[in-house]
């Protein structure tokens, strides 16, 4: 029978000793304070909108003005169906085309109108959150709605434009 040599074992723990800081200063593995705090949004308390008279002055203002150029829109647009179903079929350059195009380039401007007051809806709320004020809901309303009618006019024209012979 062989006798082992410890040898192997004295060199393996003298090899572990050899990595241990004198005086037991070894890092904790518990959590950091860092590590315990919570990076969830805190609760605050929603700030309601005071009424604002003289936003409701403008917002009436814009209001009116939304309905009027929605009306001048819808008029235009169906004129420029009757000239668009008029063209249909005919060649691009001729003259119930150029009729029907130039309805469309009518409607385009109203369409811009339209979307100029949605800008300005738009600045009334930037302006409102500048400030720090919450948001205003008969304004957030009305720029939900200008923002409808600027898809439902642009939708309108294009469809109207695919009545057509392309140029």
């Amino acid at each position: 029978m062989a006798m082992r040599s410890p040898c192997p074992a004295l060199s393996a723990l003298a090899l572990l000793a050899g990595c241990a800081a004198p005086g037991g200063n070894y890092p904790s593995l518990l959590p950091r304070a860092i590590e315990q705090g919570s990076f969830a949004e805190p609760e605050r308390e929603i700030a309601q909108a005071e009424v604002d008279s003289a936003l409701e002055v403008r917002i009436e203002e814009h209001r009116r003005a939304l309905s009027a150029a929605t009306a001048r829109f819808d008029a235009a647009a169906t004129a420029a169906e009757r000239l668009a179903r008029a063209a249909r079929g005919a060649p691009a350059g001729s003259e119930a085309w150029l009729d029907a195009q130039i309805a469309l380039a009518e409607l385009d401007t109203l369409r811009n109108d339209g979307a100029t007051l949605l800008g300005d809806i738009e600045q009334l709320a930037i302006d409102r959150a500048l400030e720090g004020k919450p948001a205003y809901p008969p304004l957030a309303r009305l720029q939900r709605e200008a923002e409808q009618r600027a898809r439902a006019e642009s939708e309108r024209i294009a469809e109207l434009s695919a009545m057509m012979v392309p140029a």
